[in-house]
């Protein structure tokens, strides 16, 4: 059953105004498909009637869950690869060199969904620092969904989420065996805080990073977003920080305070010349 036009307009607008992210004409089917298990849940007969009782309590928890379960929680550990050899390889060395005086890391994983992003850094981090007490290595987990970060909180993960992929001696160092799900370790999860935040409202006391990774996140958003996004990311960024976006994403004239530069076969964006 196609949605209404007039519940995809209310639909789309709710999600625009509380996250910014645009669902243009023609994906109807994706709010019928994100929604279609809440109104199961909820015991609505479809989606129609989904809508009806949000628009009779606007206001109410039932917002929320239709904003979060029109957020977009695809994620994996090791996502595509490159972008974490290179950190591995190139990038986590360089700056463990530049950083050695103050010994402090600060790493941002951005729309976090359910954290494997984020633990796959702390799993690269820890393996070339170790237990070193002398280095203070803080990753930033953010998303705009409580439900996803309550999941980061926790680092457990089901047995398909952890074969996606994480490499078995990873698993093995990392993770104990839960019943049928697996947990990264305590001293990894002490790693990574995490915070609620949209993309598209200020940056409230968050640091100056060494590492952003704002992946597969801006293709949900108007060019005028962006560009207000990358602002505000170039405003959080050290001189000599690195960006790193989707293969689909760039900052080609959105923001010329970038450029890209190719670090094995990552692209990576910094500041030109150093300036925030």
């Amino acid at each position: 059953m196609t949605i209404a036009a007039t519940d995809f307009d209310f639909i789309s607008s709710l999600v625009r105004e509380r996250s910014a992210i645009v669902l243009e004409p023609g994906k109807e089917y994706l709010i019928e498909a994100r929604l279609l298990p809440l109104a199961r849940e909820r015991g609505a007969g479809s989606v129609a009637d989904l809508v009806s009782e949000l628009r009779r309590s606007p206001g109410g928890q039932l917002r929320d869950k239709i904003v979060e379960a029109m957020t977009t929680n695809e994620t994996s550990f090791f996502r595509d690869a490159h972008p974490f050899t290179a950190m591995s390889d190139h990038i986590l060395p360089d700056l463990l060199r530049a950083r050695s005086g103050e010994r402090s890391l600060n790493i941002w994983s951005a729309a976090c969904s359910s954290g494997q992003e984020a633990y796959s850094v702390a799993m690269l981090i820890n393996d070339l620092v170790g237990a070193d007490p002398s280095w203070r290595v803080r990753i930033l987990a953010t998303d705009i969904a409580p439900s996803m970060l309550e999941r980061v909180k926790e680092g457990i993960y089901s047995q398909f989420e952890v074969n996606r992929g994480l490499p078995a001696p990873m698993l093995i160092r990392h993770f104990r065996k839960i019943g049928l799900q697996w947990q990264i370790d305590e001293s990894l999860r002490r790693m990574v805080e995490t915070r609620l935040v949209n993309l598209d409202q200020e940056f409230v006391n968050i640091s100056r990073m060494d590492i952003i990774f704002l992946r597969n996140v801006l293709i949900y958003f108007d060019a005028a977003t962006k560009k207000r996004i990358l602002a505000r990311v170039r405003r959080a960024m050290r001189p000599d920080a690195y960006l790193f976006l989707g293969g689909a994403e760039t900052t080609l004239n959105l923001d010329d305070s970038f450029e890209r530069v190719q670090i094995g076969r990552a692209p990576v964006y910094r500041l030109r010349d150093g300036k925030a």
